[in-house]
């Protein structure tokens, strides 16, 4: 009940924030990350809020409620630290090595890493029913996942979505429950 209430909350900010920037003449599309622009790293956060146009968001939308309520279900906390590295993660990562003179924002980049957290984690953590939705989830969303890592696509960001991708990944490990961490140990 707590992660779907989380996950409408969150996704009722994004329209309201996407509300607010259509409504100020697109004010809050400066949000977004310019590489290597020391002053832009304040937007590395703000970044993954951010969307450009309601097309944009509402693409966004239904990948992000389902992932995130499905890595919402392992705990609040839990989800709330893979989301916060994710985030930094993509964020720092297109900063780094986007194309200059770009603006990149929006939720894709955690879409990618929240898909790359739920395809691992059960394997990491060793639990069948993890394993289950990973494989479910490569399923349904593993065509769109690689068309969206690939730098044909103008105007999409592939660096965004590689990068949530590798940091989901690497929340998994990094924030694997404790039972896996001792089974991994011995």
């Amino acid at each position: 009940m707590a992660a779907g209430k989380l996950m409408l909350a969150w996704i009722a900010l994004l329209w309201l924030l996407e509300v607010v920037d259509v409504l100020s003449g697109h004010a809050l599309d400066g949000l977004g990350v310019t590489p290597r622009t020391p002053s832009e790293l304040v937007d590395v956060v703000p970044s993954a809020f951010i969307h450009f146009g309601f097309a944009h968001l509402a693409a966004n939308t239904v990948p992000l409620l389902v992932l995130g309520f499905l890595a919402a279900l392992a705990g609040l906390r839990r989800f709330l630290l893979v989301c916060a590295l994710i985030v930094l993660v993509d964020g720092l990562g297109v900063w780094l090595i986007a194309p200059a003179h770009t603006n990149t924002a929006g939720a894709s980049g955690l879409i990618f890493g929240l898909f790359g957290f739920l395809l691992v984690s059960g394997f990491v953590e060793r639990r069948p029913w993890g394993v289950l939705v990973g494989i479910l989830i490569a399923a349904i969303w593993g065509g769109s996942i690689l068309a969206g890592l690939a730098p044909t696509q103008t105007g999409v960001s592939w660096q965004g979505h590689l990068l949530g991708l590798l940091a989901g990944v690497a929340a998994a490990f990094v924030f694997r429950r404790r039972a896996a961490r001792r089974a991994l140990a011995s």
